[in-house]
C-alpha cells in the first residue's frame, strides 16, 4: 500500500475511534473533534401549521453555516430540532453519519456533543463568571474543570473577571461569558441562536469578529442563526437562505448574493428597485434596455437593480441613457439616497450615491445601468 494513503487511513481511523470514544460524553481534553451534521427532509408542523417543510443540509466539520431568514422563517426551530429541544419533527438529523434524531431514534440533547448559545445568553445570575463556566464540565474533577474554564475564559479576555456575577458585566461581556460556557466542554458543534443581535452595532462588528477567530481557532464546527443578511455574508462559509419554512437557497456567501435564486433572494441581500420587464428569445427589455435572462422566462417578468447599481451624472443631451428627475434627495453621511422620476414607470426609483458625487442643484439627471447587473426573475 502506497505510505501516504496508509497514513491517511490510520488517520480516519483514529479519527473514527476518537469520535466513537466521545459518543454521549462530554470532551474532557483540549482539542476540539470538529463533527459534520446533516439534515435530511426535516418538516416541522405544529397547531396545523408548516413550520418547516423538508429542509435538507449538510455541514462540514469545522465549517460555519449561517441559517438567515426574516423572522418567523423557520430558522430557531431548525436549530432547536438540531439541539434535541424539539422531538416531533420528521426526518433525520446525523452527527459524523450517526443517526441522533428520527423516527425511531431520538437522543436527548445533553447526549449530542453540541454547544448552544442562546439568544439571552441565558447565565444563571447566582454564579460567577467562573461557576458559569464550569457547569457544564460535569466529566471533569473540580481541579481540572477550574483549569478548563479559565483557560477558555482566558482565551475571550475575561480571566480577570471570573469572581464577578453576570450583572456587573455588560452586554459584549455577558455575551463572551455564554460563548465560553459552550465552548469549555469541547463541544463538536455548537449551535448559536441569534448571538450578536442584542449588541449596539459598535459593540456587535467587533464581538463578533472575535467569536469567529475563536471558533476559527479552536477549530470549531457552528451553526449560527441570524436576520441579518450582511452578517450571514461576513461570518458563514455557507448561508442557507430560508423562507416561510422553506430552503430557498444554499452555497457559498458570494453565490446568494451576486446569483440569488429569486426575486426574495435578491431582495433579501441588497436593496433593489423592482422594474417591469419583457422576456423573449433570452433577452429581457426594460427601461434601461436589454438583457439576457433565461431562455424559460417568457413575455411578462421583472428586472431587479441594486440601488448601487445606477449609475448617475447630471442631465446632458449628448449623454446616452434614461432622463430622470429628482424628486428626493436625502444625506445619510458618507452617502446619499436619491428619489428618480422616469418616464414610463409608475413609481420612482432609488438611488444610492457616494455623498458629494452629484451636483446639489441637479433636478434632471441621466441614468445608465450595466446590463450584467441587472436580475431577471419571473413574476411572483
Amino acid at each position: 500500500m502506497n505510505q501516504g494513503v496508509q497514513k491517511n487511513q490510520q488517520f480516519v481511523e483514529r479519527r473514527s475511534v476518537e469520535r466513537d470514544n466521545q459518543w454521549g460524553k462530554r470532551n474532557s481534553t483540549g482539542v476540539v473533534i470538529a463533527s459534520s451534521m446533516s439534515f435530511e427532509n426535516i418538516s416541522y408542523n405544529t397547531g396545523g401549521s408548516d413550520i418547516l417543510k423538508d429542509i435538507s443540509l449538510n455541514v462540514e466539520p469545522g465549517e460555519v453555516l449561517c441559517l438567515l431568514g426574516p423572522s418567523g422563517s423557520g430558522k430557531t426551530t431548525l436549530l432547536r430540532i438540531a439541539a434535541g429541544l424539539i422531538e416531533d419533527a420528521t426526518g433525520s438529523i446525523k452527527i459524523d453519519g450517526r443517526t441522533i434524531a428520527d423516527h425511531k431514534t431520538f437522543i436527548q440533547p445533553d447526549k449530542r456533543g453540541v454547544g448552544l448559545v442562546f439568544q439571552d445568553y441565558a447565565l444563571f445570575p447566582h454564579l460567577t463568571i467562573l461557576q458559569n463556566v464550569e457547569f457544564g464540565l460535569t466529566a471533569l474533577s473540580k481541579s481540572e474543570a477550574k483549569t478548563q474554564a479559565m483557560r477558555i475564559l482566558s482565551r475571550v479576555g475575561l480571566d480577570d473577571r471570573a469572581s464577578q456575577y453576570p450583572h456587573v458585566l455588560s452586554g459584549g461581556e455577558q455575551q463572551r461569558v455564554a460563548l465560553a460556557r459552550a465552548l469549555a466542554p469541547r463541544p463538536g458543534i455548537l449551535l448559536m441562536d441569534e448571538p450578536f443581535s442584542g449588541l449596539d452595532s459598535r459593540l456587535r462588528d467587533s464581538i463578533r469578529e472575535q467569536t469567529i477567530d475563536l471558533l476559527r481557532e479552536t477549530r470549531s464546527t457552528a451553526i449560527i442563526v441570524t436576520h441579518d443578511a450582511e452578517e450571514a455574508l461576513r461570518v458563514g462559509d455557507h448561508v442557507a437562505l430560508i423562507q416561510d419554512g422553506k430552503l430557498v437557497q444554499y452555497g457559498e456567501a458570494k453565490d446568494l448574493y451576486y446569483r440569488p435564486a429569486n426575486l426574495f433572494a435578491a431582495g433579501f441581500f441588497s436593496e433593489i428597485n423592482v422594474i417591469p420587464s419583457i422576456a423573449s428569445n433570452g433577452i429581457a427589455t426594460t427601461v434601461f434596455g436589454d438583457c439576457p435572462c433565461d431562455d424559460a422566462l417568457s413575455e411578462a417578468c421583472c428586472a431587479a437593480i441594486r440601488l448601487t447599481d445606477i449609475d448617475v451624472k447630471p442631465y446632458d443631451a449628448a449623454l446616452e441613457g434614461v432622463m430622470g428627475r429628482v424628486s428626493l434627495r436625502r444625506f445619510i453621511g458618507t452617502s446619499e439616497l436619491l428619489e428618480i422620476n422616469i418616464e414610463n414607470l409608475d413609481e420612482p426609483i432609488s438611488v444610492r450615491i457616494k455623498a458629494g458625487e452629484l451636483p446639489d442643484n441637479a433636478r434632471l439627471v441621466t441614468l445608465n445601468v450595466d446590463p450584467k447587473s441587472m436580475m431577471i426573475f419571473a413574476n411572483s
